[in-house]
């Protein structure tokens, strides 16, 4: 004789018995050994308290960063957009993070490990908004929402710590980077450093159209509508930028110039993400502080 019919939840109470010692269904392993196709990425999972496993460019990370350090272990993967494959398959990974920017090397990495993309500039919003969006997003896909949630309110206390020590009536900020001795990158409202300093309640000197990175490439001389900022320029800069700037009529002749109001910041990673923000609006205050001194 046969045998009953199973009923339904009788036998996925047995389907889950065979899956897992105790009848508990096993649970997918989060992924800890994660490689970073860019650098914004990187720092947010070093904000979260995770050590990537390997970063592309990692032997350039102190030039262009400042801040946080990245550890010594983390592996090279070598040029931006082009990662060493065979040193990626060798690391095992758990996961790649990648971007729209690193996109073209994504179905060669989805063979080694699962790819995902999170993308912060040019995604059709402000960066730090949608770098907020991503800490959020890293937290929960690796069970660390609570760390996320502690990092946007650190981040928000120190803002508004730092907007309290502000003089009274700051200039208008003009933001560069110098790309050689003739063109800077000057960076708008729709930029990191834009976010940064509005977040602190500051005033962007420049009004004009940016790319999707939030910067926009100009002539030293385009420079000169904007006299009446405070320049900061972030390095680093090209080795003979400053000693030539400083013998050009063009330059030297801009009002910000004549009176003494350019100041060189430390490096801040231009496209990162929550920790490049602080940083920035940390240097900023700082050189306020000492313009009103």
């Amino acid at each position: 004789m046969l045998p009953p019919p199973l009923h339904r939840r009788a036998f996925l109470t047995a389907l889950a018995a065979t899956c897992w010692p105790g009848g508990a269904v096993a649970a997918a392993p989060l992924p800890r050994r994660i490689a970073c196709f860019d650098y914004a990425l990187a720092e947010l999972l070093l904000l979260l308290g995770m050590e990537p496993l390997a970063v592309m460019s990692a032997a350039d990370w102190p030039v262009w960063t400042g801040e946080p350090p990245l550890p010594p272990s983390v592996a090279d993967l070598g040029a931006s957009q082009e990662p060493n494959l065979e040193r990626l398959a060798a690391l095992k990974p758990d996961l790649i993070l990648s971007t729209d920017y690193t996109a073209m090397a994504e179905a060669a990495a989805a063979r080694i490990a699962p790819v995902e993309r999170l993308t912060i500039y040019g995604a059709g919003t402000d960066p730090l908004p949608r770098a907020r969006e991503v800490l959020i997003t890293l937290g929960r896909r690796l069970g660390l929402e609570d760390r996320a949630a502690a990092a946007l309110a650190a981040f928000d206390a120190d803002l508004a710590a730092l907007s309290r020590h502000l003089p009274a009536n700051p200039p208008p900020l003009l933001i560069v980077a110098f790309m050689d001795t003739r063109h800077a990158r000057v960076f708008g409202r729709a930029s990191l450093f834009g976010n940064a300093i509005e977040e602190l309640g500051l005033a962007n000197a420049y009004p004009g159209a940016v790319n999707a990175w939030g910067f926009a490439t100009v002539g030293v001389e385009a420079l000169a509508p904007y006299g009446d900022a405070l320049l900061l320029s972030v390095d680093p800069a090209p080795a003979d930028t400053w000693p030539t700037l400083e013998r050009s009529p063009i330059w030297t002749e801009l009002p910000f110039v004549r009176e003494g109001r350019v100041r060189r910041i430390a490096p801040v990673l231009t496209f990162g993400a929550v920790s490049a923000a602080a940083r920035c609006a940390r240097l900023v205050t700082d050189a306020l502080a000492g313009e009103a001194a």
